[in-house]
């Protein structure tokens, strides 16, 4: 590492790779609330969360890990289980009364019609406004999990229901 008076050490969380400040200040310099997405090797976690001075406040969240308790015994990180989480997380923000949510992604890559925007797609379908274009949105067959099995697409409509019961 380099060293001397002319050498600025960037943030921690920077140099970690976990915080991207100039995307996060032009997110919250838009006052809109901010749907985080954040996935790992075997779940999906979306928060719905607010800025204030005093630090991020969560307004609502849902998380795959909930699933299992309700039945699902396929992968909580695949692109179906990502639209599930996607649907849940915006039936919970629809009645936290948001209407319109951006979508924070973070440092994570995202790629069209993959699990981050099954994710979006999920909240869109369930009645939020969420800026993003049909072009990366997955398709229907990857939403109901024909490109895994073709049992997968009971297992998500029978999730539907009991998340719309909830």
């Amino acid at each position: 590492m380099a060293t001397g008076p002319r050498y600025k050490v960037a943030f921690r969380r920077r140099r970690e790779s976990r915080t991207n400040y100039y995307t996060r200040k032009k997110l919250l310099a838009s006052h809109e609330t901010r749907a985080v997405v954040r996935r790992s090797n075997k779940n999906i976690t979306v928060q719905f969360v607010d800025f204030t001075m005093t630090g991020d406040v969560i307004v609502a969240a849902a998380d795959t890990k909930e699933f299992k308790a309700m039945g699902w015994e396929n992968s909580c990180s695949s692109v179906p289980a990502a639209y599930l989480v996607g649907y849940a997380a915006g039936l919970r923000a629809k009645k936290a009364d948001i209407e319109y949510a951006v979508l924070d992604l973070g440092m994570q890559n995202p790629q069209h019609g993959g699990v981050l925007f099954a994710v979006a797609k999920g909240m869109i379908d369930a009645g939020l406004e969420v800026p993003c274009s049909e072009d990366v949105l997955p398709d229907e067959d990857r939403l109901m999990g024909k490109h895994i099995d073709d049992k997968i697409e009971a297992d998500v409509n029978s999730m539907k229901e009991k998340l719309e019961a909830e």
